[in-house]
């Protein structure tokens, strides 16, 4: 039986990198019968060693660590010349330092010798898919092994490399989007199409991602051929997050228009709110990343530092006005709760048909 078999709720906590994914915040989740997950991206391998630790000091139960997969290295030199002359004025403004928009592999070598050496339950990759020898070698250290997939040609490549479960993501899903490349268009297939795609391609178990912020939506996704479902928006607000309070109460105030899709802040597709860095330079910021990470390293920090949303990377699913501030073991059991009824009310309608 594998991990996912073995959820009492299918419920799976997204790993949200840059400190909003605690090991608090995991363990809360994993307690209450769903997969928490720690976010190994931006932090050091030290650091995520020390974070799972604390986990399993917090809980007994099975949770996840993400690692990001290193992609291409090289980047447009003129494009980001130009984007950092952008924003010179905007980090005038907040007295900041714009970083230096290079590249590195998050100390991916490092951080894979960690979950190895941890034995961690589940290790699952966004950005690309990790060569089979890789995953094989995690399966011999006792790991099941998830990959994150946009589209059925990604699926293919990640079962073949002897992936146990993917995580098929939709574009209405907040942060990042997964995909393998850093292209120009994305792909907007939504999370049920997507579904049925990737299902009709691999026969592996599917972990659904996307905008889902209520146990109705989860139950949809299970009917749909999941075997869990993803969700890390309503996760933001629980006192476990490490969530900015900026960054929480924006999610649900209406001043806010709603996300989209921007790669203004770090040179990869992500989805967040619409605020006024977004509007003034998404169509300024090249397709670079971790380069332009880096580069508004230094003016995000300072954005947060004074509080100001409207320069700050707020990542949200398209279901953030749903998002509640409550413990996120209570959260799990709502949502365990409202898959049953949901399912339940689809099993009493057809038994009166």
């Amino acid at each position: 039986m594998t991990v996912l078999d073995s959820l009492p709720v299918p419920i799976v906590q997204a790993p949200m990198a840059g400190g909003v994914s605690t090991p608090e915040l995991a363990a809360a989740v994993s307690q209450a019968g769903g997969l928490g997950f720690l976010a190994a991206g931006y932090q050091s391998a030290e650091g995520l060693r020390g974070q799972i630790r604390a986990v399993r000091r917090l809980t007994d139960r099975p949770f996840g660590v993400n690692l990001f997969v290193p992609g291409e290295q090289d980047a447009d030199a003129e494009a980001l010349a130009r984007y950092r002359d952008r924003l010179e004025a905007e980090a005038a403004l907040y007295g900041a330092e714009l970083g230096e928009p290079v590249a590195d592999d998050d100390g991916w070598a490092d951080k894979l010798t960690v979950v190895r050496e941890s034995r961690v339950p589940v290790v699952s990759f966004t950005f690309g898919c990790p060569n089979a020898a890789a995953v094989a070698d995690l399966k011999r250290h006792a790991s099941e092994v998830v990959v994150t997939v946009t589209s059925a040609v990604e699926a293919r490549q990640a079962a073949d490399a002897g992936a146990d479960a993917l995580c098929v993501q939709g574009p209405e899903a907040g942060g990042h989007r997964g995909t393998f490349t850093n292209p120009e268009r994305l792909d907007d297939v939504s999370l049920l199409p997507l579904l049925r795609r990737v299902s009709a391609t691999v026969d592996v178990p599917l972990i659904a991602a996307g905008g889902l912020s209520h146990g109705r939506e989860v139950a949809a996704v299970l009917v749909a051929g999941a075997r869990a479902a993803q969700l890390g928006t309503v996760f933001l607000r629980c006192p476990e997050s490490g969530a900015n309070p900026v960054h929480k109460a924006a999610l649900t105030d209406p001043s806010f228009p709603g996300t989209t899709v921007t790669r203004a802040f770090s040179g990869r597709p992500a989805r967040g709110l619409i605020n006024r860095f977004v509007l003034d330079h998404s169509a300024g910021a090249p397709a670079a990343y971790p380069h332009v990470h880096h580069l508004t390293r230094g003016l995000r920090a300072a954005a947060v530092r004074v509080g100001d949303a409207e320069a700050m990377s707020l990542w949200a699913g398209q279901g953030h006005p749903f998002a509640v501030e409550r413990p996120a073991g209570e959260l799990v059991e709502t949502l365990g709760a409202q898959v049953r009824e949901a399912i339940a009310e689809v099993a009493r309608r057809l038994a009166r048909t």
